[in-house]
């Protein structure tokens, strides 16, 4: 995986180590070698703590502490999604017509809060990565649950919204020009608009009538850069990976973005199961370690052998749980690749915890078959 891939997508729902898993598999790439890049919308920041950095913006910044012997890189940053709209309104349009966008009402509105505007802009930042060819691999940190996915949407949402009646009503006084407006618009818009400004104010549709026509010109290269990002998740090079915890809702989360991503022709790697439970004494059940306890407890001996055995019988007890959970996902998805990964004591934390995390990801991966490695918390 680190060594063929360009573009690695970590998805899954919240609270699962899907954001730890991202920052391992980017380090372990970037000291092997790699120059990578590691993009997150997960508004959590937990990737800022797990990586040391202070700070993490809209800017790709480096990585203290890289082991960079094998000559690799690595930088993190955090999509800020009404900065990358910013830009892409500079890099693409006149001084003039920048600053009437910019300083619109509606503008400004839409480019920090509107619906979708987060899926979009994540598109808009991998592809604006992707183009610079300054990276061997970009690793994306997508938001929590199902919305991790909604910017498979955006192309086609774009589309309807771009083609939708309501903006060529809008765009309709732009286009017509001063007094000419009453002649070309027929009286079915006129009626439109009417009903627009009683609704939501004059000033208001003034101000959303000029966003729109000022915009206009960049509507062709937001559809076209789109398209070609959605066409570069399905390209070779690209990888998906579902995190998700051996727990009931995890596990249909993980189930909704596998098939939905094999709906899309979306290319998966696999499922990395995080924070499992198994012991090291297998052969030991549950029945029996309970059954020994018992037998300690009532001859009064060895009372700390007697509550070792109970925990482990309560371990084995969830370990045999989260299995069966786990064969649920595996029968309904068997040619899903699934890698265990054992739970710790406590979060992964530092560079060092995302080493051991990358290296044991890295060696189940290369086996081809389900693993138990150490935690991705």
């Amino acid at each position: 995986m680190l060594d063929r891939e360009t573009v690695l997508v970590c998805c899954g729902s919240g609270g699962v180590g899907k954001t730890t898993t991202a920052a391992a598999l980017a380090l372990r790439a970037a000291e092997r070698g790699r120059k990578v890049v590691v993009l997150t919308i997960d508004p959590a920041r937990r990737l800022a703590q797990s990586m040391g950095l202070t700070m993490l913006d809209n800017t790709p910044r480096p990585v203290a502490g890289l082991d960079a012997s094998a000559g690799g890189e690595l930088q993190a940053m955090m999509l800020d999604m009404k900065r990358t709209f910013d830009e892409i309104v500079l890099a693409h349009t006149d001084a003039v017509r920048a600053e009437q966008i910019l300083s619109n009402p509606f503008y400004q509105s839409l480019s920090s809060s509107f619906a979708g505007t987060q899926e979009y802009m994540a598109m808009e930042k991998l592809g604006q990565l992707r183009s610079t060819g300054d990276w061997d691999l970009i690793v994306v940190d997508t938001p929590p649950s199902r919305s991790a996915l909604d910017f498979l949407d955006a192309p086609e949402r774009l589309g309807t919204f771009l083609d939708g009646r309501l903006i060529r009503v809008l765009l309709a006084p732009a286009k017509a020009g001063g007094k000419a407006y009453l002649k070309v618009v027929t009286a079915g818009v006129g009626m439109v608009t009417n009903v627009l400004t009683r609704i939501i104010g004059a000033q208001v549709l003034r101000d959303l009538q000029t966003f729109v026509a000022a915009l206009e010109t960049m509507f062709g290269g937001f559809r076209e850069r789109a398209d070609a990002t959605y066409r570069l998740l399905k390209a070779p090079g690209t990888a998906f990976v579902v995190v998700a915890v051996p727990e009931p809702d995890a596990l249909r989360e993980a189930s909704y973005f596998v098939e939905r991503l094999a709906d899309d022709e979306m290319p998966l790697a696999g499922l990395v199961v995080n924070r499992v439970h198994r012991s090291a004494a297998a052969s030991l059940t549950a029945e029996r370690s309970l059954v020994a306890a018992e037998t300690l407890e009532e001859r009064a001996e060895a009372p700390l052998a007697a509550a070792v055995l109970r925990v482990h019988s309560d371990r084995v007890r969830l370990g045999s749980r989260e299995q069966r959970l786990e064969e649920r996902f595996t029968s309904a998805h068997p040619r899903v690749p699934v890698v265990e990964v054992a739970a710790l004591a406590g979060d992964v934390h530092d560079l060092d915890g995302l080493r051991a995390v990358g290296h044991d990801l890295a060696a189940a991966s290369a086996a081809g078959a389900p693993g138990r490695v150490a935690a991705a918390g």
